[in-house]
């Protein structure tokens, strides 16, 4: 009798899998992950902005804010939100619930909760069973993941479920560090990297720093094959902290400023290569 009870438990298993699967492959939504090897390269920012001028181009978006524990995005959208995404994982409380019009036109935000502890013996695949869970709405055409910074097993779970990565950095040595950490990792199975490069002079400055860091991982057995992709930088702006702390976005604010062309450029770029792709 236990042995019936157990294969009939493997196979509902197998087959919500299954099912899973084949919602999420059929859903025409993309997942990308904006992340940073350290916190302080203006990530959060850098995704809010990004999500602004994607929604520009008519795409639905929304922007699940998995800096867990440190979450700013409602803070960047100046909304408050009444419940967030842990309430979904913790609480049951129905999806629709925690993913909120944010006020911007196609953009939704699933937010996150500053403060938050990680629930005792929660494993890293429930945070990330959410991005599974809006894919399979198949209503937005891009979800947009703020991860935290560094290399913790949420961040690297919520990597592992998106289709594409975008890392955000500086030419702060510590900041090339971490974000090269964060490459041999991801070539093991990813097959390509994205970088912005925040608070650098030059575009031509990024790109040699770009090339520098694929050489020194090739010269580390980096597998070969893995791409690291250079699509713009962003000088430094005191536009970008002011209009941060006033709850707006640089972008709209500022839209004719040298960085919110550039910032333009890079999501130009970015939706290039994933057509290019897809």
């Amino acid at each position: 009798m236990f042995d019936d009870i157990t294969t009939q438990a493997s196979e509902l298993l197998r087959l919500t899998k299954q099912r899973d699967s084949n919602s999420i492959s059929n859903s025409k939504t993309k997942v990308i992950a904006i992340t940073s090897g350290k916190g302080g390269v203006g990530k959060s920012t850098i995704t809010a902005n990004i999500a602004y001028l994607l929604s520009l181009y008519g795409k639905r978006i929304v922007v699940l804010d998995a800096d867990i524990g440190l979450a700013n995005m409602q803070i960047l959208f100046n909304i408050k939100p009444k419940a967030t995404f842990h309430e979904y994982i913790d609480n049951g409380l129905a999806l629709k619930d925690v993913i909120l019009d944010t006020g911007y036109k196609n953009i939704s935000l699933c937010a996150g909760k500053s403060g938050y502890q990680y629930s005792k013996g929660t494993s890293s695949f429930l945070y990330s069973r959410v991005v599974k869970d809006i894919v399979a709405l198949d209503e937005y055409d891009i979800l947009l993941i703020d991860t935290g910074a560094g290399l913790n097993e949420y961040v690297k779970e919520f990597l592992s479920v998106s289709d594409e990565i975008l890392a955000v950095t500086t030419p702060d040595p510590s900041a090339l560090t971490d974000v090269y950490a964060l490459l041999k990792m991801l070539s093991v199975t990813k097959r390509r990297i994205f970088l912005i490069f925040n608070q650098t002079p030059t575009y031509k400055m990024g790109e040699n720093i770009s090339l520098s860091l694929r050489e020194l991982a090739l010269k580390n057995q980096l597998n070969k094959h893995f791409v690291v992709k250079y699509i713009g930088n962003l000088p430094l702006d005191t536009n970008l902290q002011i209009t941060s702390r006033l709850r707006k976005l640089f972008v709209k604010e500022f839209e004719n400023s040298g960085s919110s062309l550039d910032l333009n450029e890079i999501v130009n770029n970015l939706i290039k290569e994933m057509k290019s792709v897809s």
